[in-house]
């Protein structure tokens, strides 16, 4: 009969022991990396920064994922737009330990959302970012602002190249400049609930649709910009959510009073020049409205010349140095605020042209919305569009 030494059966238990603990412990990390794949699909250990292993690994995610008491709930007062310090590639995210990931598919707290026309949201509608500190709007702070992109095709590539900013007044209408979708040849599609270009990794989608047709004023005389305005009709309306609603109009004829404190918003360049660059996320400027007078007298100081004369059909904002809308906001709103109505607006102009951007004492041009009220409610009627969308 074979002997075998009690010392070596000992080591081949103990071997057997460590072997089936070992076994025990990767079938348990098995099992929950494979659910934690099936709720936030499969970790790309490329794309996420990884710290430690096992159930210590770092990953990227929403800070609202992580159930780390380090972490709070919602982010609010630790997401920073200017500020990422959380080795992730994205601000809006967290380095999370795998074991402190929610298994829950949920959405941090949301502000109350006020269905209608003009509601700004000061504080965006989520608490998802500190912004503000360079002129950012917070997600869903303007939720009528949407982005008009030019289709390109490059290498045999579709790419979306943004054109113009505009305003969305029903879920089917956008308002924006005639100088912005003149050309028939180009494909548009437009945007809505943006914030952030750079980033698909908000709180909230936006969405797409493409354009059924475009009317441009028939008025609309490109030499001078007179008469700058044209409405996009849609193949399919918008979804109204939290982040995105339509603008209020002001009536016909309409008048707004000087030093009106007034709002634009879009994604142009912060400056005029070689070295301005487009905003990556949406921008906010608050601007004086600025009457006729002053705004013609102030324009005459320019190249424009003493005997230059304000068309009509544009009004001014702004002026103060370093403050303006620029190139590519073109299209984009210029709200003022609803008298009697807590942080409800109406946009009384549309991005047109200026000279130069953000001069001292140089307001900046913005089409007359309030002198085309009547033609507005007339076109949407001719497709059977409700015009009380934008009526408060």
């Amino acid at each position: 009969m074979l002997r075998v030494p009690l010392q070596l059966l000992f080591l081949i238990w103990l071997n057997q022991l460590t072997y089936a603990c070992a076994q025990n412990k990767e079938n348990k990390t098995d099992k929950l990396k494979k659910r934690i794949d099936e709720i936030f699909g499969a970790f790309d250990e490329d794309k996420f920064p990884v710290t430690d292993a096992g159930l210590d690994q770092c990953i990227c995610v929403r800070h609202y994922l992580c159930n780390s008491s380090t972490v709070n709930s919602n982010g609010e007062g630790i997401i920073n737009i200017r500020n990422n310090e959380n080795n992730c590639e994205s601000y809006l995210d967290t380095c999370c330990s795998r074991k402190d990931i929610s298994a829950n598919k949920v959405l941090p707290p949301l502000r109350s959302f006020r269905h209608g026309c003009g509601y700004r949201n000061p504080k965006g509608v989520a608490f998802q970012t500190t912004g503000d500190e360079n002129g950012e709007a917070k997600f869903g702070e303007f939720p009528w602002m949407v982005a008009i992109l030019k289709e390109e095709i490059v290498n045999f590539t579709v790419w979306k190249i943004y054109q113009c900013g505009g305003s969305l007044i029903s879920p089917r209408v956008v308002l924006t400049a005639a100088h912005c979708v003149n050309n028939r040849e180009n494909v548009y599609i437009i945007r809505a609930g943006e914030w952030d270009t750079q980033t698909t990794n908000e709180i909230l989608n936006n969405q797409e649709r493409k354009i059924k047709s475009i009317v441009v004023h028939p008025d609309y005389y490109r030499a001078a910009l007179y008469n700058d305005i044209a409405l996009i009709f849609l193949e399919s309306q918008f979804t109204l959510d939290q982040h995105i609603d339509v603008a209020c109009l002001p009536q016909q004829e309409a008048s707004t009073a000087s030093g009106t404190s007034c709002w634009a918003s879009g994604w142009g360049k912060d400056q005029f020049g070689a070295k301005s660059q487009y905003q990556t996320i949406l921008k906010k400027l608050e601007l004086p409205f600025v009457n006729r007078n002053s705004c013609q007298s102030s324009l005459r100081t320019t190249r424009l010349g003493k005997y230059f004369l304000l068309h009509d059909s544009f009004v001014c904002a702004g002026g103060k140095p370093g403050v303006d809308t620029c190139e590519g906001d073109g299209g984009s709103p210029l709200v003022c605020p609803i008298s009697g109505n807590k942080d409800r607006y109406q946009q009384i102009g549309i991005v047109s042209w200026g000279i130069g951007c953000g001069k001292n004492g140089i307001p900046g041009v913005y089409v007359n919305v309030a002198l085309f009220r009547n033609w507005i409610d007339n076109e949407l009627m001719k497709y059977n569009l409700d015009t009380s969308q934008y009526q408060y």
